[in-house]
């Protein structure tokens, strides 16, 4: 697993690599596009909403939110990244911090329309996400939505059957979604799968 010092490195070739993923439609971010372009406009059903960015990375969803008036907060753990995204969001106020211990202290002072998470939370382990998800469910507005946009598989059956089909590209390190597995914890989590190896899923106040 990337460490922050990794992240930092990753940082400046991050969006192409990506890219290269979803236009071969290949594990792991098949579908990448199509998932940040759903939350986008569920987001942007609102008028100029509050949106925390949980791993924002260079801002790739977070910029364009922001350009069309989002009032943007995010935290994200790689310090380059940070500087990357606050350079498309002057305005926007970013954290440092390790997510998987919990928020910076300036974002649980605030309340959200929308709470989102791209492509980031699969470093957690089942316990730190419904840990993470039950914190993030209080600091909504209400009618507020978090949207996660992930490798997710709707059972653990459908997860081995991409870790099959991905070979020697599968990152063991990593920890996906397993919607009805962590359903059990979080009983108004959805799921809408997107692609075999990617979903997004959303909890509603």
């Amino acid at each position: 697993m990337l460490d922050s010092k990794g992240f930092d490195l990753w940082a400046d070739g991050y969006d192409k690599a990506v890219g290269l993923s979803d236009e071969e439609n290949r594990y792991p971010f098949a579908g990448y596009r199509n998932i940040l372009s759903e939350i986008y406009q569920i987001v942007l059903s609102r008028r100029q909403p509050a949106v925390l960015d949980i791993g924002f990375g260079t801002g790739t969803l977070t910029s364009k939110l922001y350009e069309q008036g989002c009032k943007i907060y995010g935290q994200d753990f790689s310090l380059r990244m940070i500087e990357l995204a606050q350079k498309k969001m002057p305005e926007a106020r970013l954290y440092r911090g390790d997510f998987s211990k919990g928020l910076a202290a300036p974002l649980l002072q605030n309340s959200y329309d929308f709470i989102i998470a791209t492509y980031s939370l699969h470093h957690l382990t089942d316990p730190e996400k419904i840990s993470l998800l039950q914190t993030l469910t209080g600091l909504l507005k209400g009618g507020g939505m978090i949207l996660i946009g992930d490798m997710a598989f709707p059972t653990r059956a459908s997860l081995e059957r991409c870790r099959q089909e991905a070979g020697s590209a599968w990152d063991e390190d990593e920890i996906y979604f397993v919607w009805d597995e962590l359903q059990k914890a979080l009983p108004q989590l959805r799921f809408l799968q997107a692609t075999p190896c990617s979903g997004l899923l959303t909890l509603t106040n």
